[in-house]
């Protein structure tokens, strides 16, 4: 994760005991924010609790061969109390592709996470904890690894087995 001087949301939620890394803005200015997966349940929970209810979206990105694997959650707080329209964050956990790829699902916090977790599971191998439905959603159930990793190698063929 990059070093960063904290935005806002960052000095808040160290404010509140969180350990949080800040992270350079985004190209449209939006903050974000590194996460351990063990907090992150926590980390959304208190944003939540400050009126970040909107899930935009939950994704993930591969840094490349060798590198970190990204599960993020884009939050929103619309007609923030500020009256300045709406307010976004994205949480982001790194994790080392040769480490445990576990984060804990967001889905009893947010409902919308369900199938993008799956997704990010199916083409990425990240996998959700708690999540109620652990399962591929886009590829076959015996398909062997995930096709939006960076070092993924697209197999020559494949024969569906037992098709009816």
């Amino acid at each position: 994760m990059t070093d960063s001087t904290p935005g806002p949301l960052a000095e808040w939620l160290q404010q509140q005991g969180f350990d949080t890394q800040p992270l350079a803005n985004d190209h449209l200015g939006i903050e974000r924010i590194g996460v351990e997966p063990q907090t992150l349940p926590l980390v959304a929970t208190a944003l939540k609790a400050k009126g970040f209810d909107y899930l935009q979206v939950q994704g993930a990105y591969d840094e490349g061969p060798g590198e970190n694997l990204v599960s993020f959650y884009h939050l929103v707080q619309v007609g923030s109390s500020d009256g300045n329209g709406t307010t976004e964050v994205r949480l982001e956990v790194s994790l080392p592709r040769s480490g445990d790829l576990s984060v804990p699902s967001l889905y009893p916090l947010y409902r919308g996470a369900d199938w993008q977790e799956r997704e990010c599971f199916d083409m990425f191998g990240i996998t959700y904890s708690g999540h109620p439905l652990p399962k591929r959603l886009l590829m076959p159930e015996d398909w062997v690894g995930y096709p939006l990793r960076k070092d993924y190698v697209q197999p020559d063929f494949y024969e569906l087995q037992d098709a009816h």
